[in-house]
């Protein structure tokens, strides 16, 4: 199997859907960790396919959603400054800081630049010498070795005009902080395979046995999600609690060495505020002292930052999974993709863009399943047939 369409094949997603369903004997909450995960679950209707009694619960794992409103505050601040280049990846210009956001930065004369590439923003601070570049390095593992790359890079080739703005998290501190919340219903996790196919699976095992919770390495296709859902409920079944593998194309035990070396030499481990969930312990990476010239909070000293989330924006509940977007008052009336309230409508990963992305506007409309608790008891039959005719997937 080597193309996406294989992962997409609905006569096979059928098949998983029948094991799950002869598996499946009570209700069980699983959580994908990952955005990407969160799109391809509300595009392809999966969470509609399943057995009533499996309930998916969208997780934190959106990096522009979980950036702190703080930092996205002090970006602003940055990029407002005279004789300073902002750098970011195009989704960043529309997340909501304390009043406005990026694209208003620019709007009133800030020099705000889209780039695809860190490096990208290196090569801009080479050809304006006379300039401060600043590149907002956010997102989780997956992202953090390309940014500790131009960092090197930069020390290396002595570019002292780049500086990177550090918001990066990491997902075994987010999975730990859920559940010793005391309103977790998560019984088991779809972890993010992009993660894991950089930092491996070395941090998960002490995870599910510490918290009784099966953990399952998963992709991000529909047959990779149903395999990584079939598995979690098969060992939920089973009373067992176990890291497995179900992404093994892309993800090894050891993950990418190379890239975990330019972490541990450029970062180092540090607590870190997630938006909307407050500061988790050792949940995130700033750079380390031999790389702090690069450091633009460093740099920049930027003080006296007053934030305010708006009142009405409940993306926090939706981030911590106990919120599904559209049960949330605001969500496709005063919060949309025009004028959103929380980053996790703006992303293209966040949970509330999916459900509006996708049509899920109202948490009462046909099709859109109630708990599984409250299925299961009610005995509300599965929207789909066995042949999966009409499916999403199809």
């Amino acid at each position: 199997m080597k193309y996406i369409d294989e992962f997409q094949d609905p006569a096979l997603a059928g098949r998983l859907l029948d094991e799950i369903r002869a598996t499946v004997t009570r209700p069980w909450a699983l959580m994908e960790v990952c955005g990407g995960q969160t799109h391809s679950i509300i595009r392809h209707g999966i969470d509609q396919l399943l057995p009533p009694e499996i309930e998916l619960i969208h997780g934190p794992g959106c990096p522009v959603c979980v950036t702190p409103l703080e930092m996205i505050d002090k970006a602003l601040e940055i990029a407002s400054r005279p004789g300073v280049i902002f750098c970011s990846f195009g989704d960043m210009l529309r997340v909501p800081g304390t009043g406005r956001d990026l694209f208003q930065v620019r709007g009133q004369g800030g020099d705000v630049r889209v780039v695809y590439s860190p490096l990208d923003a290196l090569r801009i601070a080479e050809q304006n010498p006379d300039r401060e570049v600043v590149f907002f390095g956010i997102g989780f593992e997956t992202t953090a070795p390309p940014n500790a790359m131009t960092v090197h890079q930069a020390r290396k080739r002595s570019i002292r005009n780049f500086s990177l703005l550090v918001s990066h998290v990491r997902v075994p501190p987010a999975i730990d902080a859920i559940m010793r919340s005391p309103d977790c219903r998560v019984q088991g996790f779809l972890a993010a395979g992009h993660v894991c196919s950089v930092m491996g699976t070395a941090e998960y095992p002490e995870l599910a046995q510490r918290h009784q919770v099966p953990i399952v390495v998963t992709g991000f296709e529909p047959l990779d999600i149903l395999e990584g859902v079939r598995r979690t409920v098969l060992q939920l079944e089973r009373g067992e609690h176990t890291v497995e593998n179900a992404y093994q194309r892309a993800v090894t035990a050891e993950g990418n060495p190379a890239a975990q070396a330019m972490l541990s030499d450029v970062f180092e481990i540090t607590d870190r505020a997630w938006r909307g969930i407050g500061v988790i312990p050792n949940s995130g990476w700033r750079l380390s002292e031999r790389y702090r010239d690069h450091d633009a909070e460093h740099r920049f000293s930027v003080e006296g930052i007053d934030t305010r989330e708006p009142a009405e924006c409940r993306s926090g509940e939706v981030l911590q999974g106990l919120l599904k977007p559209n049960e949330c008052e605001a969500f496709g009336t005063t919060c949309t993709p025009r004028s959103p309230l929380g980053a996790t409508m703006v992303s293209s990963e966040g949970a509330c863009a999916a459900y509006y992305l996708y049509r899920r506007l109202d948490a009462g409309t046909p099709g859109q399943r109630p708990p599984a608790a409250a299925r299961a008891a009610s005995g509300t039959p599965s929207p789909v047939t066995a042949s999966l005719e009409g499916s999403p997937l199809a």
